[in-house]
């Protein structure tokens, strides 16, 4: 468990030093006790001099400045495991969800900030999002410059996401992502670009609060909260990518493979090329669900035309359209579904949620 910050007592207060020292006792009691979970990823990562490879150290340097938090909140350090994000499965969201869950069940936490690398952080995110209980906040953050790059972002977004989970402002308002100064929740925001340090957006929606000197600030709140109990992912679902001429050979593949499930990115509002339908309708009479969400950046998959191979044969054969959520997600939700239900029907009904 992290050490207390100790306040100094001002020597020319007027007030009898025994009376502020009962103060400031009262007010170190009332700081908020705050898990930072260290993962890995570009945040903990430095650049070599000599190739100009940025590679993971020895120590976690986010470690090592956790101490300049303490006047922040009560600090609980854990790190469960050191991997550049690319590396980190389910298994290791499911270590996650397990952490936090321990520690809040035994009172000792506030609040809780992963540090993670940002080629997959929505995704953990948005698992964490799905199979989280306790709502207080969690905050999931990153950078895109290593810890010695000139203008590194990572302590910055560190201190900044540990002020949003101190924020009474911020409790059940499920997972969230804090970076740039910017609030964004673990559904709606993704990595849009390759390296600029304003890369996590929300597509259509936004942050819904921002980081500033003075506060943190909330300006609207999600509506719906879900969350589910498992303990186990080792459903196996695949994504894949519509394009044009498209045919049935890899959805036949999958269904040799046995796949459990499959998330397909369609075009435009949910429409497949005829040759693929035909493997659409293959692995739906093989009893593996088949959601569709829509390859483009905005917008809603929805079963609109009445072509072969546009949305609305597909959703007579059984595709279940999902409410919005890019393939990355849909992905992650259908392996949870799958944990909990076979039912096709049951299925679907998540993923209108």
């Amino acid at each position: 468990m992290g050490k207390r910050q100790r306040y100094r007592i001002p020597m020319n207060s007027s007030l009898p030093q025994h009376f502020l020292q009962i103060i400031l006792e009262a007010i170190e009691m009332t700081k908020k006790k705050i898990l930072i979970i260290h993962t890995g990823g570009t945040i903990s990562m430095s650049e070599d001099a000599s190739t100009g490879a940025v590679v993971p150290t020895e120590k976690n340097p986010m470690t090592d400045k956790t101490n300049e938090l303490f006047e922040l909140a009560d600090i609980i350090v854990e790190e469960p495991f050191h991997l550049p994000s690319p590396h980190i499965t389910p298994v290791e969201m499911l270590v996650l969800r397990d952490l936090i869950d321990k520690h809040y069940q035994t009172g000792k936490i506030d609040g809780a900030v992963i540090t993670h690398g940002t080629d997959t952080l929505e995704e953990t995110a948005y698992f964490l999002d799905l199979t989280l209980q306790a709502p207080i906040p969690v905050i999931v953050t990153g950078a895109m410059r290593s810890s010695n790059e000139i203008g590194s972002d990572g302590l910055y977004n560190l201190i900044a996401s540990l002020r949003v989970a101190v924020s009474s402002e911020a409790m059940n308002k499920g997972v969230l992502v804090v970076l740039n100064d910017e609030i964004h929740t673990a559904e709606n925001c993704t990595k849009t670009h390759t390296s600029n340090v304003s890369t996590f957006q929300s597509p259509q929606y936004g942050p819904i609060g921002i980081v500033t000197k003075r506060g943190v600030l909330f300006h609207h709140s999600p509506l719906t909260k879900e969350s589910y109990q498992i303990s186990d992912v080792s459903k196996k679902v695949v994504l894949v990518k519509a394009h044009a001429g498209m045919d049935s050979s890899l959805l036949m593949a999958i269904k040799d493979l046995q796949m459990d499930g499959v998330v397909i990115e369609a075009l435009g509002q949910g429409n497949l090329p005829p040759a693929a339908a035909v493997g659409v309708q293959s692995l739906i009479e093989a009893n593996i669900p088949v959601v569709l969400v829509s390859r483009c950046f905005n917008g809603i998959a929805q079963d609109v035309y009445g072509y072969e191979g546009g949305g609305k044969q597909l959703k007579e054969l059984g595709v279940i359209f999902s409410n919005g959520l890019n393939g990355q997600k849909a992905r992650l939700k259908l392996l949870i579904a799958l944990t909990l239900t076979d039912e096709m029907e049951h299925i679907e009904r998540l993923f209108q949620v």
